[in-house]
């Protein structure tokens, strides 16, 4: 007697779905930009009709922000889970800004510039635009605090952390049109000896 093989529920088969456009966006936005990325295309690097597609997120508009907001969600993830092999003391602090700087140095970060300068000119996309980037630079700022152990309520915290980020996003912005990692890895080190110094003095100093 053969067993018949049991079906994933249609509930598991749709997240699947999901999942595979929202990856396929972002991937095709770093890779060929906005332009390219139609729906007709993201669908078909997913594997997905274009009716399903459509039935997930009915514009391109739903689509893209969809898939930033859920890679950015995987990605805050996978820091968190890297965070348990964080060294102690000055080079825990040169770890964090390394994660810090990769996550506006790979794909996801590229994929959003495409995005950004369309939605400058595109109010209905700026729209739903804003509050997300709102929303992950506030993650960002939150693990930042988390990894580096130090409370923000301690006067200078906030502002040396977010002067981090905001160092941070400019290299990636640097590493758009050419290859910026030697200059980077400079850039890198020397800030990470100012936060840790910077820390230390506004009584907050990074986790042993």
């Amino acid at each position: 007697m053969t067993s018949t093989p049991i079906r994933a529920p249609q509930q598991d088969r749709s997240r699947a779905t999901r999942q595979r456009l929202l990856v396929a966006a972002v991937d095709s936005l770093a890779e060929i930009g906005w332009a390219g990325s139609t729906v007709a295309v993201i669908a078909e690097r997913a594997g997905v009709s274009r009716g399903a597609t459509q039935h997930h997120f009915p514009t391109r508009e739903d689509l893209i922000t969809a898939a930033l907001a859920y890679m950015s969600e995987v990605r805050m993830t996978e820091i968190r889970r890297e965070a348990a092999t964080l060294p102690a003391g000055a080079a825990r602090t040169r770890a964090v800004v390394q994660m810090m700087v990769q996550i506006y140095t790979g794909p996801l970060f590229k994929a959003a510039l495409q995005v950004w300068a369309i939605a400058a000119s595109e109010p209905m996309l700026r729209a739903q635009l804003v509050p997300l980037e709102a929303r992950i630079a506030r993650e960002a700022h939150h693990i930042a605090l988390e990894l580096l152990g130090v409370d923000e309520a301690v006067p200078g915290v906030r502002e040396t952390v977010q002067g981090m980020l905001d160092m941070a996003r400019g290299l990636g912005l640097a590493d758009v049109l050419t290859d910026d990692s030697a200059r980077r890895r400079r850039v890198i080190a020397h800030w990470s000896a100012i936060l840790d110094r910077e820390l230390r003095v506004a009584g907050a100093p990074p986790a042993s």
